[in-house]
């Protein structure tokens, strides 16, 4: 894969053999974040654990301490009383099943989260193959199933991201941008990890983090040093 030249200037500040402490390594991917726009800082988790297995799976989800640096919209499944609620507690869309043909026959995906009540799952499930594969569907594990819709809104808004396994096994998740001062990315960094190593599987056996890399956008990947998670 060809890469552009400033790609290529940037990476030659990173040491591909060495593991760097995560202070270290922000400083270094703030360094090399050199595209003309506000580049997300990234952290690629490769587990020893096999999604396959049901007992392996990671899935849930941490409220960033200084957010993620993203307008994040909101879309509301509810009803009743649950409807006024979450617009007050600053939802971008609400509704109920008469957004089912907006966004299965129109295409309408203008949001980033989507929350439903408890009551709402058997009309959203109808969604599952649009909102499936584009990671949008309700969870309750990620905290996106339930009545506290005004809860759910606030952390989402403050910075909550989630965090799953993907198919190799390999979680990727934003904790920042590239704006960002060094303190508040390492604080990103550090409840992520924090929640990460909570999430340890009691059924896996073996290794349970073999690599954490940080990136931004367009920038080269920064290893960091496993040994104190």
């Amino acid at each position: 894969m060809k890469r552009g030249k400033r790609y290529t200037e940037a990476a030659k500040q990173v040491d591909r053999a060495m593991v760097y402490e995560p202070a270290d390594a922000i400083e270094l991917v703030k360094k090399t974040a050199v595209a003309k726009f506000d580049e997300t800082v990234e952290v690629h988790i490769r587990t020893g654990c096999d999604g396959r297995h049901a007992e392996q799976q990671i899935r849930g989800a941490v409220v960033l301490p200084n957010g993620t640096g993203k307008t994040v919209k909101v879309l509301v499944f509810a009803k009743g009383d649950k409807l006024n609620e979450a617009e007050a507690a600053g939802a971008d869309y609400v509704g109920g099943e008469e957004l089912i043909p907006r966004i299965q026959k129109d295409g309408w995906l203008d949001f980033d989260v989507v929350v439903a009540t408890p009551d709402m799952m058997g009309v959203v499930g109808r969604l599952g193959k649009v909102l499936g594969p584009k990671g949008l569907m309700p969870n309750p594990k990620a905290g996106t199933v339930t009545m506290d819709v005004t809860k759910a809104i606030n952390d989402i808004k403050a910075g909550k991201i989630e965090y799953r396994l993907d198919r190799s096994n390999i979680i990727h998740v934003p904790v920042g941008k590239a704006s960002f001062e060094n303190e508040k990315l390492q604080e990103n960094f550090s409840a992520l990890m924090d929640a990460i190593v909570k999430a340890r599987p009691s059924a896996l056996k073996g290794q349970y983090l073999k690599s954490i890399t940080l990136t931004s956008t367009m920038g080269p990947g920064v290893r960091v040093n496993t040994a104190k998670f």
